[in-house]
């Protein structure tokens, strides 16, 4: 039975741990041939070995904030592959302090990786989509691009950012039949609490936002869900 996703190719950016992995695994469940990257080759190497007996997998080194590094990455998806059809900017950073402490370099790291790695990587994944004959982008944003908190400067302008980036790559890319999204989950159990934090089982679990991603890409054709806003079904009370 077709799945809707066999003989199609994604890139999933920050693939190696969190949402990106438990996405590239709902990807290759439906039969996709997928392409992750990472900063670091060691993390790169082990999520593909686990990734491995699910599908078609590859992984390549990327800083989603140097742009030769993504060009090399789109490079190699053209040269393996030949096509393009989903493309998910995942990669994503925090670094919380008020702003009068945080540092210039932290501020760049947000803005770089959140912001700039999503425009990068679209820029490279456009041709190739064009090519392909079309595609889909998916931008993993956060409510934090909605709502704005203390301490969360840097965060909350990269989120509200890409939140503006998306609708506009979307108005940009339609006739091209190339559709784009943004996912903007609420708190996500991605397993780095800080020690001694308590218990995370009320948060949206990473498989959670892999099936939206699912749900978005088997969309008809003629249909365009442009924003998901997930939230988890019942956070602590405050107070």
């Amino acid at each position: 039975m077709s799945t809707g996703l066999e003989g199609r190719v994604a890139v999933v950016t920050g693939g190696t741990r969190g949402i990106g992995v438990a996405i590239a695994e709902a990807l290759l469940g439906q039969g996709a041939t997928v392409v992750i990257c990472g900063r670091h080759a060691s993390a790169v190497d082990e999520a593909v070995e686990v990734l491995k007996p699910r599908g078609h997998i590859d992984g390549r080194v990327c800083d989603v904030r140097r742009f030769r590094e993504v060009q090399g990455l789109f490079w190699f998806v053209n040269r393996t592959f030949g096509r393009l059809d989903v493309l998910v900017n995942n990669a994503g950073v925090s670094e919380m302090a008020p702003v009068d402490e945080l540092t210039p370099r932290q501020w760049r790291i947000v803005i770089e990786t959140n912001l700039n790695g999503p425009f990068y990587c679209c820029r490279q994944a456009v041709p190739l989509m064009r090519k392909s004959g079309g595609g889909f982008i998916i931008n993993i944003g956060s409510l934090a691009g909605k709502h704005v908190f203390e301490g969360g400067s840097a965060y909350n302008a990269s989120k509200f950012g890409l939140a503006g980036f998306t609708e506009a790559a979307m108005l940009d890319l339609r006739h091209d039949n190339i559709r784009v999204s943004t996912i903007m989950p609420g708190s996500v159990d991605t397993k780095f609490s800080r020690p001694g934090a308590p218990p995370a089982d009320w948060k949206i679990a990473p498989e959670h936002i892999a099936e939206t991603v699912v749900h978005l890409l088997r969309t008809p054709p003629r249909t365009l869900i442009s924003r998901v806003e997930v939230r988890p079904t019942r956070p602590p009370r405050k107070g």
